[in-house]
């Protein structure tokens, strides 16, 4: 009986914390921008919902289209391993925005009323402490 009961907390437990996560990554803003000067995209996740835009002054609307459970889950995955407090100090591997090689990049999380934000890389080159998240959230522009 004692191996029943165990067992069923743990399973609770699991699963509680588990749909915890994804209440937490719901409540978050996570928000890409790349730009040079003749290319801008910003991608903002919010609740399951990816919004594109390519507009820099703002005048046209965003695509907005819906995540499947699956990317959010993995998504979720990617932003509960990422330290959010270190964001700012983590530093992309290459250089290229400097002569216009590549866009500059960054990723802004407003997660429970406290903004966090990363320096400046390159598109498509993102510090190694963030890439399987920000790879993640390009692929829905690719979609």
């Amino acid at each position: 009986m004692k191996l029943y009961t165990m067992l069923f907390l743990s399973l609770f437990l699991s699963k509680s914390c588990s749909s915890q996560s994804q209440q937490d990554c719901k409540d978050a803003v996570l928000e890409y921008t790349a730009n040079t000067r003749g290319f801008y995209q910003k991608i903002t996740i919010q609740n399951q919902t990816v919004m594109v835009s390519k507009d820099r002054s703002g005048n046209d609307k965003p695509i907005t289209t819906n995540i499947t459970d699956k990317d959010w889950k993995e998504l979720v995955g990617y932003f509960e391993t990422i330290n959010l407090d270190s964001l700012p100090t983590y530093k992309g591997p290459s250089q290229k925005r400097f002569h216009d090689g590549a866009a500059i990049a960054n990723l802004k999380v407003v997660f429970k009323g406290k903004t966090y934000e990363t320096s400046s890389f390159d598109h498509g080159n993102p510090p190694v402490e963030i890439k399987k998240l920000v790879d993640k959230i390009n692929t829905f522009v690719k979609k």
